[in-house]
C-alpha cells in the first residue's frame, strides 16, 4: 500500500504510516478480508481518523463487484470535481457533470440540486460503472432513485457524503438497497474518504 508515494523517502513515510495505522485499528479490522482491510486502512490514513475503522461498512459483494468493474475499465462517476481529480492511476474514464451547462439547466428546470441533476444527466448518457459520492447526499439519493426505477445502471456505489443534513439518512437508504456499497455511517465522510476508497481499489488491482 504505497498511499501515493513515488520516491524513496515517500515510500519510507508511507510504510511508517501504514504500521501506525495498523497498530491503531488492528483489533477492529481482524474480521475483514484482506481487500476490505486495505480499503479501511487507506481511509484511516487519508483522514488521520481511526474512527473510520468503526463506521465504515461494506456490503459483501462490494469489493468483488467494484474490482471487476474497474478491471473491465468501467467508468467512474463522481459527484464533485474534487473527488474526480483525487483519483489517480486509473486508465478508464472518470466523469463528473457538476459543472456542465446541461446540469445547470436541468437543476433549474426540476428545482433540484446541481449534484442530483449531474447524476441524472450521467444516467441519461448511459453511465454504467462505479459511483463515488463524497459530498452531496442529494446525489446519493438520486442514484438510489434512478437505480430503483431502472433508469440507471451501476456496478457499485461508494456513498460517503458528509454533513449534518441528509448525509446519514442517505447512507442508511443505500444500505437498504441491493446495490453493492461502501458507506461511512453517520455524518462523517467527504472527499478524502471517497478518493481513498477508489484509489485503494485501483491499488489492489495494480498489486495483483
Amino acid at each position: 500500500m504505497s498511499m501515493g508515494a513515488s520516491t524513496k523517502q515517500g515510500y519510507e513515510i508511507a510504510e511508517k504510516s501504514r504500521k501506525i495505522v495498523r497498530s491503531l485499528i488492528d483489533s477492529k479490522t481482524k474480521n475483514l478480508t484482506p481487500e476490505e482491510r486495505s480499503i479501511v486502512e487507506r481511509i484511516v490514513h487519508s483522514t488521520a481518523d481511526p474512527e473510520y475503522a468503526d463506521i465504515t461498512r461494506m456490503s459483501k459483494d462490494f469489493v468483488g463487484e467494484s474490482l471487476k468493474a474497474i478491471s473491465d475499465g468501467k467508468e467512474i462517476l463522481t459527484d464533485i470535481n474534487m473527488v474526480k481529480v483525487g483519483i489517480n492511476k486509473y486508465e478508464g474514464n472518470i466523469r463528473c457533470h457538476i459543472g456542465d451547462e446541461a446540469t445547470i439547466k436541468l437543476a433549474k428546470k426540476q428545482e433540484i440540486t446541481r449534484a442530483a441533476a449531474a447524476i441524472e444527466l450521467a444516467a441519461s448518457k448511459g453511465f454504467d460503472g462505479v459511483v463515488a459520492i463524497g459530498n452531496a447526499p442529494t446525489a446519493l439519493w438520486k442514484v438510489i432513485e434512478l437505480v430503483n426505477s431502472g433508469s440507471m445502471n451501476v456496478k457499485s456505489v461508494i456513498g460517503v457524503p458528509v454533513g449534518f443534513v441528509g448525509a446519514a439518512e442517505s447512507k442508511k437508504s443505500l444500505q437498504e438497497t441491493s446495490i453493492p456499497y461502501l458507506v461511512t455511517e453517520g455524518p462523517k465522510g467527504g472527499t478524502p474518504v471517497a478518493v481513498a476508497a477508489v484509489n485503494s481499489l485501483i491499488n489492489i488491482l495494480r498489486s495483483e
